[in-house]
């Protein structure tokens, strides 16, 4: 089935939107994007578009820093990604990229004195980390300071860092990296923030610990304190503390909720899946299809009935 796009301002085949290969963000990676999830329900023949307005909360915050202007409102951004989706008509889970750049056709490196302009698109994407238990390892990539490049906004140009973790983990025959603040303490995935469960507590690094504050993140500490009554401690993690964890896992809009077996070839616990784990990743694939009458407020309907 072909997907289509949001491109200077109109919804239009997404093989015909083209940008010139002199924009200046594909040259300075001066752009800003959200990834989202459209979550398929099956039975009741609905997608459901999870915390949107949340995202486009951050990819606000993140042109505020970028000096980007939107050229919509957070309002008509979700109607228009609303609108968008359902043109695709996809009956599975899709991903949904909203990207704001400087759209100037000029070289010169700098954020002022440049255009701007915004896309989106939709495309069918399943599972992020496909496997049922991730096996990790520490990079050897550490995540920038927030005065090199600000690591609580989705940058383009910062994703490099992100994109050298991940292929070092691959190439030492893992699944995902595991990397550290400047400090040397534990901050996120190379595309997911990290929790360890220890003594029936979540563990997750702080803020202060370089890391994206994640949507799921945020989400998984909610539904961890009102359904499981569990509390997340939010501290600078020890690289050793890894080791000796009862439950590991990762969380991000691609990944969901993905639990780790495996961290430098030492078994997380037994090896498998731990039970606290097991529970949020069962709660919260019922929330995002609309399945938790709840949390409903988190879902955006696209079809009409």
């Amino acid at each position: 089935m072909p997907s289509y796009a949001y491109f200077n301002k109109k919804i239009m085949p997404l093989e015909e939107a083209k940008l010139g290969i002199m924009t200046h963000f594909l040259h300075y990676g001066t752009a800003v994007f959200e990834g989202i999830r459209g979550n398929w329900n099956e039975k009741q023949k609905q997608t459901y578009i999870f915390r949107l307005k949340e995202h486009y909360e951050r990819l606000a915050q993140g042109c505020r820093v970028l000096n980007i202007k939107l050229p919509l409102d957070i309002d008509k951004l979700c109607e228009k990604t609303i609108e968008l989706t359902a043109k695709c008509g996809f009956q599975e889970d899709v991903y949904i990229r909203p990207l704001a750049y400087t759209s100037s056709k000029a070289l010169g490196v700098r954020l002022h004195d440049l255009e701007h302009d915004f896309f989106i698109l939709v495309i069918p994407w399943g599972p992020y980390l496909d496997v049922d238990k991730a096996r990790c390892c520490v990079s050897s990539w550490h995540r920038p300071e927030d005065n090199v490049i600000p690591p609580q906004i989705k940058a383009c140009g910062i994703y490099i860092n992100n994109a050298l973790a991940k292929t070092e983990a691959i190439q030492n025959g893992c699944d995902e990296a595991i990397m550290l603040s400047p400090d040397g303490h534990i901050s996120e995935g190379s595309g997911e923030n990290i929790f360890l469960v220890r003594d029936g507590e979540l563990i997750t690094p702080a803020t202060t610990n370089n890391i994206l504050m994640g949507i799921t993140r945020n989400t998984v500490i909610e539904l961890a304190e009102k359904e499981l009554g569990i509390p997340t401690n939010h501290r600078a993690i020890d690289r050793s503390e890894l080791y000796i964890a009862d439950e590991c896992f990762l969380t991000g809009t691609a990944a969901h909720v993905t639990p780790v077996a495996e961290i430098d070839r030492r078994k997380v616990g037994n090896g498998e899946i731990g039970p606290i784990t097991a529970k949020l990743q069962e709660i919260y694939a019922k929330v995002i299809r609309g399945e938790y009458p709840k949390y409903i407020h988190w879902c955006t309907p696209v079809y009409n009935k």
